[in-house]
């Protein structure tokens, strides 16, 4: 049986939030790749809603909430388009990639948890799937580039660490 949520306008925003900044590091991460626009286009997509796809197709919440509401993938194509033309005229640093992927880490993880958390009675679930919301985007565009995803790497060693401490508060 499908399940629907409606998430509160704030829950709303942030997962707004989210989908921009994801969406700006799939395009940060094109860089060099050789890539074209359509190409760019399609891994800050991917990037953007992938967490939140695999967060829902797990929950059985349906529709998956970018096709219950389209403006996601409009607000994921405008940061892309944005960021593509802002790389054109000034060089990124790779910070600025590093930044934007804490950044969708984290809110996704809040998004994930507060709508696992109104969909399950499970609190251990809700966290995974928060942990799950925030990862998973990043996953799929580093595996798109064919590389190691960073949750995956020795050196990096509080990605999903970070995002599970901050589910747990939630």
């Amino acid at each position: 049986m499908a399940k629907a949520l409606v998430l509160c306008w704030e829950m709303v925003w942030i997962e707004f939030a989210a989908v921009a900044v994801c969406a700006i590091s799939g395009v940060l991460a094109a860089a060099g790749q050789r890539f074209d626009l359509f190409g760019i286009l399609v891994l800050a997509t991917v990037t953007a809603v992938g967490g939140g796809t695999i967060r829902d197709l797990c929950l059985g919440a349906y529709p998956i909430f970018w096709i219950a509401d389209p403006n996601y993938i409009v607000t994921a194509l405008g940061a892309a388009l944005l960021t593509f033309v802002a790389a054109r005229f000034c060089q990124m640093p790779h910070r600025v990639l590093l930044i934007a992927d804490a950044f969708g880490l984290a809110l996704f993880a809040i998004v994930g948890t507060e709508k696992a958390l109104g969909l399950l009675p499970s609190g251990l679930i809700a966290v995974l799937m928060g942990v799950v919301t925030g990862v998973a985007g990043g996953v799929l565009r580093v595996v798109l580039r064919r590389e190691v995803p960073l949750v995956f790497r020795p050196e990096i060693y509080l990605y999903a660490t970070a995002a599970l401490a901050g589910a747990s508060l939630l």
